[in-house]
């Protein structure tokens, strides 16, 4: 069987692990100067440059006025929907915000000494942009799990950047899914180019404070090319699932996830970790057979044969340190103490536990985020979430008596360092007689 690679764990560490996990920090560095160009244009030219590479890379011909989708064409999104797709995504909609909304903490104030209150407020962004991919199909889950975070914090201002279709419109799906969030700044921009243009704005897409939501490289390396601009996500890149499995693990759940999750993009990165000798074997000799019955089968093909391994462990303790060496987007826990294996998960994007928790159910409609980190970043970064959108403000209350608790050590400190400012303003109000 050449499908799909099958490795020791042995062979898994952190300088080794590029060997059979293609991550794509070499392919984005080799594209940087040519994204770098498509920004300046943008940076230079505002719309036109738009239009150019819309015809360029889209194949559409747009007019300046083309680029913001209008208020009918929205309206009438409606009528072009399915009503059970409608259905479906005002239910992901709804336990997107429950969960979200039980993220927010409350403004807090604590006593650090007699007199003294610390606490921090939150304020949530003036603006946002969204990037919705929709080049090789439509994602009005995209549209879902960037503005649901966004809403529940309270940005007023959501703007979302999208390439256009071949008719010069945007899917319907796309335009009611953000209708439901209230947004109607919706523009017909993809790649680089949006990226740019929600940075420094045009005549027509206003600059934002953040961008936010996944794309293809040109897109990940323009928010990084742009982050001393203005604030990003966290980075992401092709897909990725880890499977850990047991014994115990269901051989068609462990087979189903796994080609459910590189069915993509044929860059997205498939692995299954396990103990079972068993598994190994069924994998290796009826994947075939799986993958035949698929209806995305050369994209999955592409996929089993250039970035998934089935990797043999020692024991559940080992199945963990791949798994935390690889940091994958998605991790399911398919054993017999799957809350007991997370324990020990350091990194990972979205951890989903047990056989009734598949990756599916996270990607739309269970409430959890699906902008997750991808290419190993979950081990610094994490999924999108309401905090992406807040700003975190530190407030400082003291009356007299917690100043002069305080002021001993201030001043100390102000003194040695040479700030005599800073020294000087706790001194004038120790003077203060009232």
């Amino acid at each position: 069987m050449d499908s799909i690679k099958v490795i020791n764990s042995e062979e898994i560490s952190e300088d080794a692990i590029f060997q059979f996990i293609p991550r794509t920090q070499t392919e984005l560095d080799s594209i940087r100067e040519s994204v770098n160009d498509i920004i300046n244009n943008v940076k230079v030219n505002g719309d036109k440059a738009l239009i150019d590479y819309a015809k360029k890379f889209d194949n559409v011909e747009l007019e300046e006025s083309d680029l913001r989708v209008v208020e009918e064409e929205i309206n009438k999104a409606y009528d072009k929907i399915d009503g059970s797709l409608l259905e479906a995504l005002r239910y992901a909609k709804k336990n997107l915000i429950t969960y979200h909304q039980a993220q927010k903490k409350e403004e807090w104030s604590i006593e650090i000494e007699k007199g003294v209150a610390a606490g921090q407020v939150y304020r949530p962004l003036d603006s946002v942009g969204i990037y919705v991919p929709g080049g090789k199909a439509i994602y009005p889950s995209t549209v879902l799990m960037a503005a649901t975070p966004a809403f529940v914090a309270g940005v007023n201002n959501i703007i979302i950047c999208t390439p256009p279709q071949k008719n010069k419109k945007i899917a319907p799906e796309i335009l009611v899914a953000a209708r439901e969030f209230e947004i109607s700044q919706i523009f017909k921009v993809g790649g680089a180019q949006a990226i740019a243009a929600m940075t420094f704005g045009t005549k027509t897409v206003p600059k934002v404070q953040k961008i936010v939501g996944p794309g293809n490289k040109w897109v990940n390396v323009a928010k990084q090319l742009l982050s001393t601009h203005v604030a990003i996500d966290t980075p992401a890149g092709p897909s990725e699932i880890l499977i850990i499995a047991d014994e115990s693990a269901n051989y068609e759940h462990v087979m189903v996830d796994f080609l459910s999750q590189i069915e993509h993009d044929p860059e997205n990165i498939g692995i299954i970790v396990t103990t079972s000798k068993e598994l190994v074997e069924k994998i290796s000799n009826n994947i075939d057979s799986f993958v035949s019955k698929a209806e995305r089968k050369d994209i999955i093909k592409s996929a089993l044969k250039n970035n998934s391994v089935v990797i043999k462990a020692k024991n559940i303790e080992d199945c963990i340190r791949v798994s935390n060496i690889i940091a994958p987007e998605h991790l399911e826990i398919l054993t017999n103490n799957p809350r007991e294996v997370m324990k020990n998960i350091k990194s990972a994007g979205a951890i989903f536990l047990g056989q009734y928790s598949p990756v599916p159910l996270g990607d739309y409609s269970a409430g959890t985020n699906h902008i997750l980190p991808t290419g190993g970043n979950a081990k610094k970064y994490s999924g999108l979430n309401v905090y992406d959108f807040l700003k975190i403000i530190d407030v400082l209350e003291c009356d007299k008596d917690g100043l002069k608790t305080l002021s001993d050590s201030t001043m100390t400190i102000a003194q040695f360092e040479g700030l005599f400012g800073h020294k000087k303003s706790i001194e004038e109000r120790l003077k203060d007689k009232n």
